[in-house]
């Protein structure tokens, strides 16, 4: 009957089942041999055979050499068609767009910058999208059209009751009610929207510090301070796309901050964000602070301080574990997470050093007392969980061979 095609057991469903589970093997695993899929697998050898002879016909899979190292001939290897699908991430900025293109593996194969400078855009955003995927597209060697699917990265949200971007004043040309419409119609690929600090999240969940743990919180410092909340494994964006919108938070120590929206700042974020760590360092008394943009100001700061003993060296570091740990604890005290992740470049740059002095403040200003660990995804963090992403679902769609 037609409509038992995806009826669950079926003959049909359950060889889906198994190739989904060797295509993910193979992923994991690299080039792995028909004995070993089987034995991985739990299939008799004439199934994995099948099960081989169907995803190569289907252009899934690929024969690649053959093991070495033992007596006799060596046997066939398999490894997942890198060319069987591609996906996309940008990551936005007031500055700049960062694009890349990723084949099924996961392997990046193409990637752009475009500079964005300046307040107010030169070109239209629709055009600034597509002149950085295009960029990324042709660096790859392949068409607009090869892109299955693309996942865009921005501060602050899409509200999806609204479909305006909010908690992002600071992002220039981003805010027009036609822009998802219009960006719809000028890619031919199924676009998502996600913020920038869920994305790193997504990153660390499948490749960094939080691999394994279904529910914990990270924590970002860098252009801004912004949380992400992992709860049973899923990301909770909240009712307009603002959770973890942590900068805005009132905290001891800090001004209260009114109409945060058109201020776009908060009492967390004038507190222990980027920006506050130069000027902390002025007030007590540090030279030689570096110059340039806050927020790689702010890292190098607190890089030399972790690196280099000294009195203020330690009070800078003392007093912005306080500060963190202060606006952490609101958090923890809500949430009781398993873990928490400290990244961006105002956190990492502080290593063990910092996250211990945090650790410690944490324990005496919450009740619950999650492990806090250091991020680990350091290169494109953003970039990287949106090709993260968008991965996941291609690979959902097109190792689905029940369909």
């Amino acid at each position: 009957m037609a409509g038992t095609a995806g009826t669950p057991g079926t003959p049909r469903v359950l060889r889906a089942m198994n190739d989904r589970a060797a295509l993910d093997l193979l992923l994991e695993h690299g080039p792995l041999s028909r004995t070993r899929i089987g034995k991985l697998t739990g299939l008799s050898k004439p199934t994995a055979s099948q099960l081989l002879a169907r995803l190569e016909a289907a252009g899934l899979v690929l024969a690649t050499g053959t093991t070495e190292g033992r007596p006799g001939p060596g046997a066939q290897l398999y490894e997942v068609n890198p060319a069987a699908a591609y996906a996309a991430g940008l990551d936005v900025t007031p500055e700049r767009i960062l694009a890349a293109v990723a084949d099924i593996t996961g392997r990046t194969v193409g990637s752009y910058e475009l500079p964005t400078p300046g307040r107010r855009p030169v070109q239209p955003v629709v055009r600034q999208v597509t002149d950085a995927l295009d960029g990324a597209v042709k660096a790859a060697g392949l068409a607009r059209d090869d892109v299955h699917r693309l996942v865009i990265g921005t501060p602050g949200a899409f509200d999806p009751n609204t479909g305006r971007l909010r908690y992002a004043s600071h992002l220039p040309g981003w805010h027009t009610p036609a822009l998802l419409a219009e960006l719809a119609a000028a890619l031919p690929m199924p676009v998502e929207y996600e913020n920038d600090v869920n994305l790193v999240a997504v990153a660390e969940q499948r490749l960094g510090a939080a691999r394994g743990h279904e529910d914990f919180v990270l924590l970002w410092n860098e252009g801004g301070l912004g949380a992400a909340l992992v709860l049973g494994g899923r990301l909770h964006r909240g009712w307009t796309g603002g959770a973890g919108e942590v900068g805005f938070l009132p905290v001891p120590g800090a001004p209260l901050v009114r109409q945060v929206t058109k201020a776009n700042s908060g009492g967390y974020q004038e507190l222990a964000g980027s920006q506050a760590i130069p000027q902390l360092a002025r007030e007590l008394g540090m030279t030689n602070i570096p110059s340039g943009p806050y927020a790689e100001a702010a890292a190098r700061l607190v890089e030399r301080a972790a690196a280099e003993d000294t009195v203020l060296n330690r009070l800078l570091l003392e007093t912005y574990a306080t500060r963190l740990a202060t606006g952490l604890a609101s958090l923890v005290s809500v949430l009781d997470p398993e873990l928490v992740v400290l990244t961006g470049a105002s956190l990492t740059s502080g290593g063990e050093v910092l996250r211990a002095l945090v650790q410690g403040e944490l324990e005496e200003l919450a009740a619950s007392r999650p492990r806090l660990v250091v991020g680990d995804v350091r290169e494109h963090p953003v970039l990287r969980g949106a090709l993260e992403s968008a991965l996941a679902t291609t690979r959902d769609e097109v190792f689905d061979t029940a369909r």
